[in-house]
């Protein structure tokens, strides 16, 4: 269901970059179209993420975004491939969901997926363990962790995320997510991913 208040068509027709805020909820992106599954958000788009597809056409959109959304539903990888569909070439993919180390995580039965710094990493062609899952492919831009305050103050997090200005560090990130986040845990996970379409 598409609401047709008078607010919608100007953003249609708009020149500017075309954004797409997924599972907007209460707190829409200024700018952005939003879609969420519940009439008594702010969305304009009223449509669940599990249903495929999107009511939106090949390329609609310059960035998709979804805050803490990507961790509930029911086949990531499916969705994935959609945002791609509906993403132009070139076009940013934004997601930020709790790391799967987060102690939050539990507190939210709606919580499906655990993510880590590696999980949309088959969905690239660089670093693709499975590349035979899809054929959709992004280059990861950026996988920036948060971690729980108690952390955040030795430092650590910048060293974790240091690989985006001296990508030789990448080490430092791998030690941690395979020896040391069950001690020194994440809390967030900020994704970027660039849509490449061939």
């Amino acid at each position: 269901m598409i609401k047709t208040e008078s607010n919608v068509e100007p953003q249609l027709e708009s020149r500017r970059p075309r954004v797409l805020d997924i599972g907007c909820g209460t707190n829409k992106v200024a700018g952005a179209i939003g879609m969420d599954i519940n009439p008594r958000t702010a969305a304009d788009v009223i449509h669940d993420l599990d249903d495929l597809p999107y009511p939106f056409a090949d390329d609609e959109f310059d960035e998709v975004m979804g805050r803490h959304v990507i961790e509930h539903v029911r086949d990531p990888m499916a969705v994935m491939c959609e945002l791609h569909r509906i993403t132009r070439n070139g076009g940013i993919v934004k997601l930020v969901a709790p790391h799967w180390t987060n102690p939050d995580f539990a507190t939210d039965l709606t919580h499906r997926n655990h993510l880590n710094s590696y999980s949309f990493r088959n969905l690239t062609d660089e670093r693709a363990v499975f590349p035979f899952y899809t054929d959709v492919r992004f280059r990861q831009l950026k996988a920036r962790v948060t971690l729980l305050n108690l952390w955040k103050v030795t430092g650590l997090e910048l060293l974790i995320n240091l690989d985006h200005r001296v990508p030789s560090m990448r080490f430092i990130r791998k030690f941690w997510e395979q020896y040391l986040n069950a001690v020194l845990r994440g809390k967030e996970i900020h994704f970027e991913l660039e849509v490449v379409k061939r």
